[in-house]
């Protein structure tokens, strides 16, 4: 008589579940709280906060009551925009009020793929151009389009052809802005670019990005996927620069752990959806209801405990405690910060034995020779010097 044998969820993982690299961390954690991801015998300090997403930390009690006070009502009811269904509804005005007119209009999606893939097809219909502009290394998502506005070959050539027309600046680059001309539908933009390696702009270069869209009747989109909720000192990292987009995407760190995203415009921008064609564009599980409990609540967490009044100082203890010679600088911005080394031979090692030692840490898409420390807003003190601590001790 032959028996299956029984495999671990580890065999499990490797056989059924798709693989994105031959070498996935493979980390089986069995539960998560605050700062901190729990394997069956050994407590990782989260360094990395999910890539961006856990700014209030890991299962926050707010969020959780809002979830299960949202589970005992209802679930999905109908897609996206026909129902008027409180969650969305208190989510959508919540937003609008933490920023500048005229962004008062929030379409809501599953992700910050999807938020980037509507702004692109809401910038076409409002201006009636196909041209949109992105930087070099910038990273806005993997879908078809979204991988389109990539800002990096390797990661885009074995799946053209993609979108036409897509033009590439440098991100900080004063020149480049002449590239942005009346065929220009949209220039989409991390504040802060992310995967570049935490690259932060001059105020005056995105004043200038922004006073030459509005020459040409270009739309400005800022995107605020890793920089928005709090995450850079202030809640949207825009605020910091003085410069108000025509388009705000959001995602990550706004689900307190749950899957949501969302563009945001004025209502006149926005409103082209409604007609030619009727239902421009449509979503069945965008601003699920119980996705969109667990962002209001983060949202009101990250207000109520004013944590990104805390974030500046919190990564200027970072930078006084991660000195080495091997670290050959730290940029960044709040809690967005980039250690970078000399190459990705020297830092691999450095993260892995890190992770060993229970931080967890980890490389950029576009830098791999910068380690990219992004925790929780929640982090105390303590928390950051014995991260810190393990940091060193790995370079060490």
């Amino acid at each position: 008589m032959i028996t299956n044998p029984i495999l671990t969820h580890r065999q499990l993982f490797f056989q059924h579940v798709a693989q994105t690299s031959d070498f996935p961390l493979a980390l089986e954690v069995e539960r998560a709280e605050g700062v901190y991801l729990y394997s069956k015998d050994t407590r990782y300090l989260d360094l990395i906060s999910g890539i961006g997403v856990s700014n209030v930390g890991h299962r926050h009690p707010r969020v959780l009551a809002a979830i299960q006070e949202q589970l005992d009502k209802y679930l999905h009811l109908m897609v996206y925009g026909e129902y008027v269904q409180s969650p969305q509804v208190e989510l959508a005005h919540a937003l609008a009020q933490t920023l500048p007119q005229p962004l008062t209009n929030v379409y809501f999606t599953n992700s910050g793929t999807e938020a980037i893939e509507g702004t692109m097809k809401l910038a076409k219909r409002y201006t009636g151009r196909t041209e949109i502009i992105s930087c070099f290394n910038a990273y806005h998502g993997a879908t078809q389009g979204a991988l389109s506005l990539s800002g990096s070959e390797h990661f885009k050539r074995n799946f053209r052809p993609l979108l036409p027309d897509v033009r590439h600046i440098q991100h900080g680059d004063w020149q480049h802005l002449e590239q942005i001309t009346p065929r220009t539908a949209a220039v989409i933009m991390e504040v802060v670019q992310g995967e570049a390696g935490i690259r932060v702009p001059e105020a005056a270069y995105l004043q200038a990005v922004r006073q030459r869209c509005s020459e040409v009747g270009a739309l400005l989109v800022f995107d605020e996927i890793q920089t928005g909720f709090g995450r850079t000192g202030t809640f949207w990292a825009f605020e910091g620069f003085g410069v108000v987009p025509d388009v705000v995407v959001c995602a990550k760190g706004m689900g307190g752990g749950m899957p949501i995203g969302a563009f945001i415009s004025s209502a006149e921008i926005m409103g082209v959806f409604k007609n030619n064609p009727i239902l421009g564009h449509i979503t069945t599980f965008g601003g699920h209801p119980v996705s969109a409990a667990a962002s209001l609540a983060t949202l009101r967490v990250i207000q109520d405990e004013q944590l990104y009044q805390q974030v500046e100082a919190k990564g200027q203890l970072f930078r006084q405690l991660l000195v080495h010679p091997a670290i050959r600088e730290i940029r960044g911005k709040g809690l967005m910060l980039a250690a970078e080394f000399d190459s990705f031979d020297r830092l691999k090692p450095i993260i892995d034995r890190a992770i060993v030692n229970g931080v967890i840490t980890d490389w950029f898409l576009f830098c791999d020779n910068s380690m990219r420390i992004a925790p929780p807003l929640i982090i105390t003190e303590e928390q950051i010097r014995a991260a810190c601590a393990v940091i060193l001790d790995a370079i060490a």
